[in-house]
């Protein structure tokens, strides 16, 4: 007769009863591998899925996009406008159709915060943070067809890019030439060229209203660089002046208000492309606030003038102050 651990005799069925409660954390482990890779499997096929319909977008509405390019490039006048005004709706409907992807494919909740009040009739200067490339798919969910298209200011260098070069130009990108201090000390002839050349390439948008992004930045945030430049913020880099000044003074007296975009993602680790196509993004805060400009923000000489430089500077480190508290803020909200 045999014992059970007790010393007593084994009652019937315990034998039974003892192996399979042994079995039972194998079971629950090869379980929960089995699920892990069904999930790793979907993610898989759900990102490869959605990488095929946005280049198939891409690839079929490159083509017509490039053709009213090259009828801008040599169509005179008002024949020129009307190219632009195709090229204009062809990138609007492709980034429409992105949108329409990602609501069919993804789960992923795109929570748009203000703006209640935006037009596609006048002009905005976007200013955000920037952590992930999920970033313009999130400006793109937010702005497309609720503001002028936007546009970033590109370096005149990126016009040579076969293709996309033309694509930028048609789509009216302002191309920038901007003169390091270096270069400038051995040709000081040239100080203030780069403004009027960026200058000269926003007049067309004393015709039309546009939307211009500028990510403050510089680079996507990581807590990494955070530390490595000592930034006083606790979720942002530090805001680069410059960038959003030489704006202000190319552009100044055509932009309306600021856009104060806010972009936060309420998940621990900040996700990449791959993450949002796949399917494992699940939530994506989006917050807007709408804020006057002043003019005496653009009435000035950023380079050689300390007294507008400080002003600028501190204008910045407001606005960026303002951003790492609401950041706290939409962070700490469950829903």
């Amino acid at each position: 007769m045999s014992l059970n651990s007790f010393g007593k005799p084994k009652i019937k069925g315990e034998t039974f009863v003892s192996a399979n409660l042994a079995c039972r954390p194998k079971l629950l482990i090869m379980a929960s591998t089995s699920v892990f890779k069904e999930l790793l499997m979907r993610r898989l096929l759900t990102g490869c899925f959605v990488t095929l319909l946005l280049l198939l977008n891409t690839l079929i509405l490159i083509g017509p996009l490039l053709v009213f390019a090259l009828l801008k490039l040599i169509a005179p006048g008002r024949w020129r406008d009307h190219a632009s005004a195709a090229v204009m709706w062809i990138a609007e409907t492709w980034a429409e159709i992105d949108k329409l992807i990602f609501r069919l494919c993804i789960p992923t909740q795109w929570d748009i915060r203000g703006g209640e009040n935006l037009r596609r009739d006048t002009s905005y200067l976007v200013v955000s943070n920037h952590q992930s490339w999920v970033d313009i798919p999130a400006l793109i969910q937010t702005l497309n067809r609720r503001t002028p298209f936007f546009k970033f200011f590109l370096k005149k260098e990126l016009i040579w890019v076969p293709f996309l070069g033309l694509a930028w130009w048609a789509l009216d990108y302002p191309f920038m030439k901007r003169y390091t201090k270096a270069f400038l000390a051995k040709n000081p002839e040239l100080a203030g060229k780069d403004l009027d050349i960026t200058k000269a390439a926003c007049e067309l948008f004393k015709r039309q209203p546009v939307t211009v992004v500028n990510y403050l930045e510089g680079t996507r945030y990581t807590a990494a660089k955070s530390s490595q430049q000592q930034s006083p913020f606790n979720q942002l880099l530090k805001p680069k002046a410059g960038g959003v000044a030489f704006v202000l003074a190319a552009m100044g007296e055509q932009l309306d208000a600021i856009l104060d975009v806010t972009v936060v993602y309420p998940q621990q680790k900040i996700p990449g492309f791959w993450d949002l196509i796949s399917g494992g993004v699940p939530r994506v805060i989006v917050d807007i606030q709408t804020r006057e400009l002043d003019p005496a923000l653009w009435q000035g000489d950023y380079a050689n003038d300390p007294v507008f430089r400080e002003k600028v500077q501190n204008w910045v480190n407001q606005l960026w102050t303002l951003k790492d508290q609401r950041i706290t803020e939409l962070r700490g909200q469950r829903s």
